[in-house]
């Protein structure tokens, strides 16, 4: 492989105004990590303040434009939804998922070599689990946001990510840029060491650490991105236990609350929520871009899309109206369509309460027993174990819908009969699948409803995405105007360079190999 430079994020600026005054200083500034307080401490900076989600999600085919004459847009909106190189620099581009990654992927790495340094200790043990789950939480977001997906087929000469082992101690080093494979060798290594050492005790809030159920969740999505099935089934139900229904998000307590998408986001978000696996914060316009608000609504995921797609179409079940616990929230007006479930709360941090001035931030659910859940299910799908993919896809439908609907085979076989492939100007919920497994007919129809029911779950929340990488999916860009498909754009096709995000320009200009165009 080719020899390549990347800037190296791990370490703090340094000024050299001469020769001399750089003898003089400590050319790695970091904080001198001696006690197992600071290792603690160390490790709530191992997760990232950077989200992938608004990447993702505007990037996926949950989104419409409703054209030229919405005012409500910016050009990072514009170049992710056509899936243009971005150029602009905020905090969700992917130049800050790079750079909060990485950042997280340091911090693991030195909370593990001060762990080493202090002999190892049992009584850190539970932070070293923790440290190498971050890693490789870390790497695999990187790896599947800036990399084609994992593929047997073609992962061994796909361009990975650089995979970090160890704390930067040189300036400028040099790296190569490992294959797709190599990463998930590494990622599942740093998993399967570090899951059985975590010990929920050891937290005050679990839930924003990668406590045991979290760890299992995460777990369960490398299983089935990297096509492990069994691996899948086992690691959901640890996650999950014996009684997973009693884990699931209570849509039905989440309805009694006033209509209000901020309200009820918050409480979705709860540390206190079961279904809430693992929580993350940062800094994000996420809110208000999936609030109801005229933020971002240029793209959007609107009326049509929902009404033949999505949350409000026809699903096995039937008509939507008066069937889910939680009705989706339809807000419409002159350059307004937006059709949203209350995922991701608006909260604004006050740096200047006077002037009104400050951040917008969101937590957001990273691992949930929801979508744990429909790992398993799909697992057992690709195993042809159909009875259990039942079960589990029951428990979901039970869980979100309030009418006592109980999934059958023939409902879903007649669900797929009903539908023809998507089209852009004739949508349907079902596209065209073509992963690099073989899928026979009774697979593919359970494998388009479950893919049905993820798409609701996962709605806002940037997985979608991967889903579509993942079953060589393509989607092509509509302008709707009036409600109806005015012109189109773009399409995207499988495995097509795009679905691989680009590296970011200022890590290019220092020497890593960009993804190709």
């Amino acid at each position: 492989m080719k020899k390549i430079y990347i800037l190296s994020i791990l370490f703090a600026a340094i000024s050299l105004s001469s020769c001399d005054d750089f003898l003089d200083v400590m050319p790695d500034n970091r904080a001198e990590v001696d006690s197992e307080e600071k290792v603690q401490k160390l490790l709530v900076s191992a997760y990232s303040m950077n989200s992938y989600i608004m990447v993702t999600e505007l990037s996926s085919d949950n989104l419409d434009d409703y054209g030229p004459t919405n005012p409500y847009t910016s050009r990072f909106w514009e170049q992710l939804f056509n899936w243009i190189d971005v150029t602009e620099a905020n905090n969700e581009s992917p130049a800050r998922i790079w750079e909060g990654c990485y950042n997280a992927i340091a911090s693991a790495n030195q909370a593990l070599s001060a762990i080493d340094e202090m002999g190892n200790p049992e009584s850190l043990q539970p932070a070293r689990g923790e440290a190498l789950l971050c890693r490789a939480y870390a790497h695999f977001v990187l790896v599947n946001v800036f990399s084609l997906h994992y593929s047997p087929l073609h992962s061994d000469k796909d361009l990975g990510i650089p995979y970090m082992e160890s704390s930067e101690t040189e300036l400028d080093p040099k790296y190569e840029r490992p294959t797709v494979a190599e990463n998930y060798e590494l990622i599942k290594k740093d998993l399967e060491e570090g899951l059985p050492l975590i010990n929920d005790a050891v937290y005050s809030v679990p839930k924003y650490h990668f406590n045991k159920k979290a760890a299992n969740a995460f777990a369960s999505r490398f299983y089935l991105y990297s096509q492990d099935w069994d691996n899948v089934i086992k690691s959901a139900t640890s996650a999950l236990g014996v009684a997973p229904a009693s884990l699931l998000r209570n849509n039905a307590e989440l309805a009694t609350y006033p209509r209000d998408m901020t309200n009820v986001g918050t409480q979705y978000i709860s540390a206190s929520a079961k279904a809430n696996f693992l929580l993350m914060t940062g800094y994000s316009t996420l809110g208000p871009l999936f609030g109801p608000y005229y933020t971002g609504s240029r793209h959007a995921h609107g009326a049509l899309i929902s009404e033949t797609e999505t949350i409000q179409s026809n699903g096995p079940w039937g008509d939507y109206l008066a069937t889910f616990h939680l009705a989706p929230y339809v807000y419409k007006g002159t350059n307004l369509d937006k059709t949203l479930l209350p995922r991701l709360p608006y909260l604004f941090e006050y740096t200047d309460p006077v002037a009104g001035t400050g951040y917008s931030r969101t937590v957001h659910a990273a691992l949930t027993a929801d979508e744990t859940l429909l790992n398993r299910a799909e697992a057992y799908i690709l195993k042809k174990d159909y009875t259990n993919a039942l079960k589990d896809m029951n428990l979901w439908v039970a869980n979100t819908l309030k009418t006592g609907y109980v999934l059958t085979e023939a409902d879903i076989v007649a669900w797929n009969e009903r539908h023809g492939y998507y089209e852009p100007k004739n949508p349907t919920p079902r596209k065209k699948l073509d992963p690099d497994f073989e899928l026979d007919k009774t697979q593919e129809n359970y494998v388009q409803c479950l893919l049905y029911l993820r798409r609701h779950e996962t709605m806002h929340m940037g997985l979608r995405w991967f889903d579509m990488k993942r079953y060589g999916m393509e989607a092509t860009r509509r302008v709707i105007a009036s409600g109806e498909v005015s012109s189109l754009g773009s399409t995207l096709t499988k495995r097509d360079n795009r679905y691989a995000i680009q590296i970011p320009a200022d890590v290019v200009d220092a020497g890593i190999t960009p993804n190709p165009r």
